[in-house]
């Protein structure tokens, strides 16, 4: 993953301590048992976004660009992979080309561990009720999940769709779970007729649970990246594609149905006019 420096600090969640802005040689003081010299020493330099504690099994948590294939930082990834699993501290990564962990990694852990804590608990129906499911009042006024980290994106949406800013109120999604692979969400919105703001969010969990769904997690977070680029759409001009390219990338996913944990939900979605 392509690492973004977020600034060194220390906040309290739910019980848990959460330190940002370590090297991994400063989670993992030593070389741990299983771990070559050479990894470790290429790999106890890597950045970690977060680090949270809760006093049982730690865990990282990385967000940013997914690295490209045969890449350094893929390299780094793996090795960070393996120092990681050896010193059992679970890993969190969120691959993104939009969200950015000095920007929105904060709300992304206390959002994890609030999961976390509602998934261990029986407090108003957790683990029964999953914490996604969650109803409540919305800032809005209206009753709906209030878990919903794509919530204010929708409803930005809608909002520029009433004031004919775009032209669609709708954020589409589509999930999907790779066999022995990372969650991935799409999401994508029609600002003009034919030109679509896309986003997709890996999720992939390593020796931890993030206490949702992570298929549901990375949907959301694909929704939220797109409220982000709307939000920033002044200072950052939009970059669309049209509906060919949208269509192109639903071919290749149901070309690789076979891959897929769960089957491909979605044959019923075109992108023809």
């Amino acid at each position: 993953m392509t690492q973004t420096q977020v600034a060194v600090g220390t906040f309290a969640r739910a019980g848990s301590a959460v330190r940002a802005g370590l090297r991994l040689g400063q989670a993992v003081p030593r070389k741990p048992a299983g771990v070559t010299g050479g990894q470790w020493n290429a790999a106890s330099g890597a950045h970690l976004d977060f680090l949270v504690d809760d006093g049982a099994a730690p865990f990282a948590v990385q967000i940013g660009p997914p690295a490209g294939s045969g890449t350094p930082a893929a390299r780094v990834d793996r090795l960070t992979n393996a120092v990681c699993d050896a010193a059992g501290i679970g890993m969190l990564r969120i691959g993104s080309t939009t969200l950015r962990p000095e920007a929105h990694g904060r709300r992304v852990v206390e959002y994890v561990v609030d999961a976390r804590a509602w998934a261990g608990s029986t407090i108003g129906g957790g683990p029964d009720l999953p914490y996604r499911d969650i109803l409540g009042r919305l800032p809005d006024g209206r009753t709906g999940y209030v878990n919903d980290l794509g919530a204010v994106a929708r409803a930005a949406a809608v909002e520029a769709f009433a004031d004919r800013q775009l032209a669609d109120p709708i954020v589409r999604t589509l999930r999907v779970r790779w066999t022995a692979g990372p969650a991935e969400g799409w999401a994508w919105l029609e600002v003009a007729p034919g030109a679509h703001v896309f986003e997709r969010v890996r999720v992939e969990e390593r020796r931890m649970s993030a206490g949702i769904d992570p298929v549901r997690l990375a949907e959301d977070l694909a929704t939220a990246a797109i409220g982000e680029r709307w939000k920033m759409r002044h200072s950052d001009p939009l970059t669309t594609v049209d509906r060919t390219h949208l269509a192109t990338a639903l071919n290749g996913l149901r070309a690789r149905r076979a891959e897929l944990d769960g089957g491909f939900a979605f044959d019923h979605l075109t992108f023809e006019d």
